[in-house]
């Protein structure tokens, strides 16, 4: 996320020994969200009711296994998945396509256009950030308002929506209070493994006291040279990505045993972005060889998957030895074949911000929005500070759905049934 745009050990090798010879198995088949790259018509069309596919037997199954998703390590808990299940044959398809989509909105108080959205089903959450704040009781009451709008009669979902910020600890922190150390920090102190479990811990309470239910963090990226984009701000524990495994794996599982779920970011990896490479300012491509994304950058994800992390952010910049054409949140082969058939994760996957520089190649809101989709994004993140942005995302993506085969039709109920799935299992 836009940490410095805003502002500006047994354990863990046990994890990912266990984590890398559990994910060595390819799985052949790809997904039906992996569709080619389109972008969508900008016509809107009339909803329709969404559902789940019934078998023989008539009983009612999850999408994903309906279409032939192998579950990951992570996948939704049976109360959470069971929740879904019910929610889904209640939606539009607008509705559908509101499940997967994170708004924004700048000032303290939230607009009268999105608590309509929310009142009727179309989002999936609200990101926050400093200027959200003001005081936590202040911000406390706000998450009281939304989730009162969550309530309405003409939302069927009726489920804990997600809220959630950026609260990585050091420099990146929306919110006062804990974690104070930066990554960097908690890798270099010499308890750095109870450091990182105090992190992750600190941050789930400090969120919770407030109402939020999600974190943006912990960072995994591996950085390589001091002062580069992702140690210039201290966001990374180490330059060893066994020991970015190891306090990658503590800081989540501390949180959400907290009640804050967890998102590690950002896959699959921006720990060799120079100082100048941004993704939120301009297009990023890192020439890194695939032995190097797999031993070393992708290596704090498997980590992670095994302890159950339940979001993964994937990034915006380009790696030719995965994708030569499409940044990682835009590509299939990313999204699915490594995050999901090579590292086995079945969680949700959620994007850097849509309107970072780094898409200006790839169209409109809009357009990024159907790409991101059909790549296999399960939540847009829309950060631009106006809750029409996230309309505009929305509508594209019930276009695109309108219009599609049906099998993207049913990688997308997927994609909402995981996102709702994890809805049901987060306090309000």
């Amino acid at each position: 996320m836009r940490g410095p745009k805003a502002f500006i050990s047994i354990i863990g090798t046990v994890i990912v020994l266990a984590a890398v010879v559990a994910y060595a198995a390819h799985a052949a088949a790809r997904r039906g969200s992996a569709a080619a790259h389109q972008t969508s018509a900008t016509a809107t069309a009339k909803s329709e009711p969404g559902g789940n596919r019934r078998h023989g037997t008539g009983t009612i199954t999850p999408v994903s296994a309906a279409i032939g998703l192998r579950p990951g390590v992570v996948s939704p808990s049976a109360a959470g998945l069971a929740a879904a299940m019910a929610t889904l044959p209640k939606l539009s398809s607008l509705q559908l396509a509101g499940q997967r989509i994170i708004y924004s909105y700048s000032g303290l108080n939230p607009p009268s256009d999105l608590l309509w959205l929310i009142s009727h089903g179309r989002a999936a959450g609200v990101i926050f950030f400093t200027d959200n704040v003001g005081s936590k009781a202040h911000l406390a009451a706000v998450v009281r308002e939304l989730e009162q709008a969550a309530a309405s009669k003409y939302d069927p979902v009726h489920l804990p929506l997600l809220l959630m910020t950026d609260q990585e600890g050091g420099v990146v922190r929306r919110l006062p209070g804990p974690p104070v150390l930066s990554e960097k920090q908690v890798g270099e102190a010499r308890d750095s493994s109870t450091q990182a479990t105090l992190a992750g811990s600190g941050a789930a309470s400090n969120l919770r006291s407030v109402g939020l239910n999600l974190n943006l963090a912990p960072v995994l990226d591996v950085y390589r040279q001091a002062g580069n984009f992702i140690d210039e701000f201290g966001r990374s524990f180490s330059k060893n990505p066994v020991k970015v495994a190891k306090l990658g794996a503590l800081y989540a599982t501390a949180e959400q045993r907290g009640g804050v779920a967890a998102t590690v970011k950002h896959f699959p990896g921006l720990g060799d972005a120079a100082r100048s490479q941004n993704t939120d300012l301009g297009p990023v491509t890192l020439p890194l060889s695939l032995s190097a994304i797999r031993n070393v950058d992708e290596l704090p994800y498997t980590s992670a998957i095994a302890a159950k992390v339940k979001l993964v952010m994937v990034s915006w910049a380009i790696y030719p030895a995965l994708d030569k054409t499409y940044p990682a949140g835009l590509s299939s082969t990313i999204v699915n074949g490594e995050l999901r058939d090579r590292l086995g994760f079945g969680g949700v996957t959620i994007t850097d911000a849509l309107e970072a520089g780094a898409l200006k190649p790839f169209g409109s809101i809009a357009a990024r929005a159907t790409l991101a989709a059909r790549a296999g994004m399960d939540l847009l993140l829309c950060a631009e500070l106006d809750p029409l942005e996230g309309y505009h995302a929305m509508h594209s993506l019930n276009t695109d759905y309108l219009h599609g085969t049906k099998a993207y039709q049913a990688a997308f109920k997927a994609a909402a049934e995981r996102v709702l799935a994890l809805r049901a299992t987060l306090p309000r």
